[in-house]
């Protein structure tokens, strides 16, 4: 297991971490330059080809699997390292890898796109591989169920995907509605039916913000397993990156490993990630329990410390007229009454 979380939340006062991004003084290339650059390293390691005026394809060929990702170019721009985070991943496990990357809010809805699979399909390219596996989150999550259909068997691994922005389907969804002037109703549109052909489908969402949730539940069918994030809603694929466990899930669903068993115990490292457990502490506010607000804290202090929740701990035991069970060397002395993971 990835450790990265331990580092992410062991200063429990800090503010949360962003997304990683390009600040540790290394150059940081701009649009022209990143292309530039990109140009010159698939002249050995396989291509780069622009797709009309909004998309671009990385081709990168290392192995007999499969990696297919989606996304934009601002957030590859922003990274550590300036490349798709699906490249690291793949050069890690010594597989191929392919992304899609788009230039604005085009959640890859493009003829030119459209023709860029046509073409793969017809030269038989997904053939070559022993297995494939499609990722991405939102609105690139969309995007790798919509086209997973070009690849029959393969895996897919959808963070919180949209189903269409179709008014007409999911005319509830108040999202992005400037957007609805793309047409999801032609070639690769609907997301469910385009998950067909595909083995198995992963869909992690969080099952308490009613629009994901709504979505999720639009994928209907024998081969697509739910896997609830509650608690998470737009946050899931940032908190999955910073936690260091989206390799691990992209390395279970390739190897058909992954089941909701096998997720929940990956996911409980959330137990540490410190964004969370803070957000469970606002959410029993904001409801007004101090007993569940008590639990919580108990809980963080006695398997990780952390100034802030020993002193709502001491706030909430004084406001409750429970005796203080942190000591000045900072130890639980008496019940935990832990949450238990905090349960989902």
């Amino acid at each position: 297991m990835n450790d990265r979380a331990e580092g992410d939340v062991s200063d429990m006062d800090r503010e949360d971490a962003g997304p990683t991004e390009s600040s540790d003084r290394q150059p940081v290339l701009d649009r022209d330059q990143w292309f530039a650059r990109i140009d010159e390293l698939c002249a050995e390691e396989g291509y780069f080809e622009p797709l009309g005026k909004s998309h671009s394809a990385y081709f990168h060929d290392d192995g007999p699997i499969l990696l297919v990702s989606f996304e934009s170019l601002d957030r590859i721009l922003a990274r550590k390292g300036q490349m798709p985070f699906g490249h690291d991943v793949a050069v890690a496990n010594g597989w191929s890898h392919l992304t899609l990357i788009c230039d604005g809010e085009t959640w890859f809805r493009d003829p030119a796109v459209w023709g860029y699979f046509d073409r793969l399909v017809d030269e038989a390219f997904f053939e070559d591989f022993d297995r494939v596996l499609f990722y991405g989150a939102g609105d690139a999550g969309y995007a790798a169920c919509a086209y997973c259909v070009c690849a029959p068997g393969a895996t897919v691994l959808a963070i919180s995907p949209r189903a269409t922005l179709d008014p007409a389907i999911t005319g509830w969804d108040h999202r992005n509605t400037s957007l609805r002037r793309l047409d999801f109703s032609t070639r690769y549109g609907y997301a469910p039916d385009m998950t067909e052909g595909a083995s198995r489908v992963f869909v992690v969402f969080d099952p308490q913000m009613p629009e994901n949730a709504m979505h999720a539940a639009l994928f209907r069918a024998d081969w697509v397993t739910p896997l609830p994030a509650r608690h998470f809603g737009d946050s899931i694929e940032a908190a999955i990156e910073q936690t260091g466990i989206l390799p691990d899930l992209l390395t279970a669903a390739c190897e058909a490993r992954l089941d909701p068993v096998g997720f929940a115990r990956l996911w409980r490292i959330r137990r540490r990630y410190s964004p969370y457990l803070r957000g469970m502490l606002r959410k029993t506010e904001m409801a007004q329990r101090p007993r569940l607000a008590l639990m919580v804290c108990r809980s963080v202090v006695a398997r990780m410390g952390g100034y802030r929740f020993r002193r709502k701990l001491l706030e909430l035991e004084s406001r409750l007229g429970l005796p203080s069970s942190v000591q000045q060397g900072d130890t639980l002395t008496s019940g935990t009454s832990s949450s238990d993971d905090m349960r989902n």
